[in-house]
């Protein structure tokens, strides 16, 4: 299903002049007097390589709700509601005005991605009106004239991560809406004994022998009322150590399901901690973007419970400074002691994995963290981080709009992460970040 763009703003500030220019026909009606649009408008636009459904609306006016004005208000709203992304259009030439100001407010409460857009800017008489628009806290404006098509490669690099659905969303969104969890682990950690546990039957054969299980089994389960899809895995050793050819199947057959999981359960023997091979699995949940939560199983049998557990945190705490938060639940697969608890950190993990951010309170955020800690400046040029949205969800992916991407620094990416991960409250969830280099011509660098 194609994304949606609204075009929203006050009359006439050049929402139909940009819905032709977008659609590629004079459809809408443009004049130079306000409210000639009343009713939505649809059309299927283009913007170089991006495709999508856009809403031209009618002009924004606080108006009682009877009125035409009013009605012609609640079309907008239902446009908004509908869109994936808003195109929030002001007249650079006349300025920010108290109107332009109300309907900023009403946006950033819907939560949508929004785009403001610095339209009739073809001269310098935008220039002033253009400064005011950083006022509205949406972050770096887009200069544009849709009158001559002037802005629209920036205009584009801003929309393509908001419309941008890779094929791997695609599929997820197209499968059921269950949750896609998996179980992994080295071998007789007691995987399967956990997931007959989970099931409350003997659904996977067990014993003291490793390698029993052979295939990635997928079971169709409900945890409280929420559809899970569980599948248990084959037993994950060192490469040097797999010689066997149906072992090394099994190890892919795993390695496949981690590529496709949701959230991943990496399962522990207590006595033997966190070793290598477990980093290396965890190590991959990572690197494809998938949650992680730590599993310590055998619990009850640890004989040094604090040693075992500080050992385990220390070792998280080195391996993967960058994915801060990993939880790690101690439990008792075989009498199920601790399983609730594993299965309420794995629903947590998951919201954390799907968890958006208003773009408004990430410019907010941006503002700060950049005034308290300003990006470097190599060669005597600063570097100007000027814009941020959250481009996906599963795991959180952010866009930053930048001036020289290639000088920042990977300590300083490493920043804003952590503080990324600290203030919008995402612990333990993989956090991707986008460097963009900004092409506004209005703007200078």
């Amino acid at each position: 299903m194609a994304s949606t763009v609204a075009l929203i703003g006050r009359p006439n500030v050049g929402k139909s002049t940009l819905f032709n220019r977008l659609v590629g026909r004079r459809l809408a009606i443009v004049d130079e007097r306000p409210g000639v649009t009343r009713d939505r408008r649809e059309g299927e636009g283009r913007l170089f390589d991006l495709n999508f459904r856009v809403i031209d609306t009618a002009g924004l006016e606080e108006m009682a709700a009877e009125s035409l004005e009013g009605r012609m208000r609640q079309q907008t709203e239902r446009a908004v509601a509908e869109a994936d992304a808003v195109l929030f259009l002001i007249d650079a030439r006349a300025g920010v005005t108290p109107l332009d100001e109300h309907f900023a407010n009403w946006l950033r409460r819907t939560g949508k991605p929004i785009v403001l857009v610095a339209n009739k800017c073809e001269g310098a008489a935008a220039d002033g009106g253009l400064l005011e628009a950083h006022a509205l806290g949406f972050g770096e404006p887009v200069a544009l004239s849709g009158e001559h098509g002037l802005g629209l490669d920036e205009l584009h690099e801003r929309l393509t991560p908001l419309l941008l659905v890779t094929e791997e969303q695609e599929q997820e969104d197209a499968a059921d809406d269950s949750l896609q969890l998996a179980i992994v682990g080295r071998p007789n950690v007691g995987k399967s004994t956990l997931v007959n546990q989970l099931l409350g039957e003997e659904r996977m054969l067990t014993g003291p022998e490793a390698g029993i299980t052979r295939d990635s089994i997928a079971i169709p389960w409900s945890y409280k009322d929420r559809p899970i899809r569980l599948v248990d895995t084959a037993g994950l050793r060192r490469r040097a150590k797999v010689t066997d050819k149906l072992e090394r199947l099994s190890a892919a057959d795993t390695l496949r399901v981690v590529d496709f999981a949701q959230v991943v359960v990496l399962l522990l023997d207590a006595e033997l901690g966190l070793e290598k091979q477990d980093l290396t699995i965890a190590r991959r949940v990572v690197e494809e973007g998938r949650a992680l939560v730590i599993g310590v199983n055998k619990w009850d049998a640890c004989a040094d419970r604090p040693a075992a557990m500080g050992a385990i945190r220390d070792r998280l705490e080195r391996s993967f400074p960058q994915t801060r938060g990993i939880p790690v639940i101690t439990l008792s697969a075989l009498d199920g002691k601790g399983v609730d608890k594993l299965m309420q950190a794995v629903i947590s993990a998951y919201e954390v994995w799907n968890r958006r951010v208003p773009t408004a309170a990430l410019n907010r955020w941006l503002e700060e963290i950049v005034a308290a800690h300003p990006p470097p400046a190599p060669g005597g040029r600063r570097v100007r981080l000027k814009y941020i949205t959250q481009a996906r969800n599963r795991p959180p992916t952010f866009a930053v709009a930048c001036s020289r991407p290639d000088a920042l620094p990977d300590s300083y990416l490493r920043y804003l992460e952590n503080a990324l991960r600290q203030d919008f409250d995402l612990p333990g969830t993989p956090i991707r970040i986008h460097m963009r280099r900004s092409r506004n011509p209005y703007v200078e660098e």
